[in-house]
This record gives C-alpha cells, sequence and structure tokens, in this order.
C-alpha cells in the first residue's frame, strides 16, 4: 500500500491504535523507550497495513453510526 493510499496518511506521523508503532513518510517504524526501529519485514508492514485500513473503516462506521443516532434523537425530539 502506498502512503497516500494509507489510511494514516493525513497525518505526517500517526501511532497506530495507541501501539508502539508510527507510520512516518511511507514506513513503518516500531516505537520503542530508547528510541525507533524500522519495520522493514514487507510482510509484517503488509499486517500492518491492513490493520490500518481496518482500524480506519471501524472508526468511519462508529462515527456514522453515532451520527445515525443523534438524527434520531433529534428526529424523536422533534415529534414531542
Amino acid at each position: 500500500m502506498s502512503d497516500t493510499n494509507s489510511p494514516v496518511a493525513q497525518h505526517r506521523s500517526a501511532l497506530l491504535a495507541g501501539a508502539p508503532v508510527v507510520r512516518r513518510g511511507g514506513q513503518w517504524w516500531l516505537i520503542t523507550g530508547t528510541g525507533s526501529i524500522l519495520a522493514t519485514d514487507p510482510v509484517f508492514s503488509g499486517e500492518l497495513d491492513r490493520f490500518a485500513a481496518a482500524m480506519a473503516a471501524a472508526d468511519h462506521e462508529v462515527n456514522r453510526l453515532r451520527d445515525d443516532q443523534a438524527a434520531a434523537r433529534k428526529q424523536r425530539k422533534g415529534k414531542r
């Protein structure tokens, strides 16, 4: 997955779901207490890409559901 297609591409550097991993400049980095390590394994990086895409899709769906619930509450309130 290219960096421009990445779910975290909107941010120059974005932590993935609170995990000690970040995508910078199209590459995944593992963050430790003493520094960062470039994730060079393409299989591991691919899994991180898929996980990031799944998290972005889940976040989008949660936001959509919240919007739907808020609209339903507003509609019910208007009928009273």
